[in-house]
């Protein structure tokens, strides 16, 4: 049976370690499937910390993009994250001095995840939400600040369950 289950927050609110939990409540296997590119050091020693905390139980998956190219048919799955996962389409193919086209970034992002979904398994999407604070003054900023929370609420939309984390204290909004 299929369900979609999103969870948004912050940074550093605590949304991969409840999803995590959640995860493993529902599988004694989960796969999980980090969308994430590597752009430096510092977020390579993020992603470190993330793989000590999962244990060997973890089936683990790394898909910058066609996420729909996975099959993980009756499993409990972890994706984490969306906005990772959306930057990766936002900066392909894109240059320096260019602002991608955030309207053909989200149907290609909709494409892929409504394939992704089309499949019987529990997916647990994690998510930022970045579009609660001023609007910047950058304007690649803020074209992203929409690609992802358009991305959102189709997710949430589409979701069974919507979690949001606060200060490590996760709140059922859906």
């Amino acid at each position: 049976m299929k369900k979609i289950i999103l969870i948004t927050g912050g940074q550093r609110s605590g949304k991969s370690q409840y999803a995590e939990s959640m995860a493993l409540s529902l599988s004694d296997n989960p796969v999980y499937i980090a969308t994430a590119h590597v752009w430096d050091e510092e977020f390579k020693e993020r992603v470190e910390k993330h793989q000590q905390r999962r244990g060997p139980q973890w089936e683990n998956i790394e898909e910058e993009r066609n996420l729909g190219s996975i099959y993980i048919y009756n499993k409990v799955a972890l994706i984490d994250c969306l906005t990772l996962w959306a930057t990766n389409f936002f900066f392909a193919g894109s240059s320096e001095d260019s602002i991608p086209d955030v309207d053909k970034c989200l149907e290609e992002i909709k494409a892929e995840f409504d394939k992704f979904t089309n499949q019987d398994a529990t997916f647990i999407f994690v998510t930022n939400e970045i579009g609660s604070g001023g609007v910047s003054g950058n304007a690649i900023q803020r074209r992203f600040t929409d690609l992802l929370g358009w991305l959102n609420q189709y997710v949430a939309k589409k979701a069974d369950e919507v979690y949001l984390t606060v200060s490590g204290i996760p709140v059922k909004i859906k």
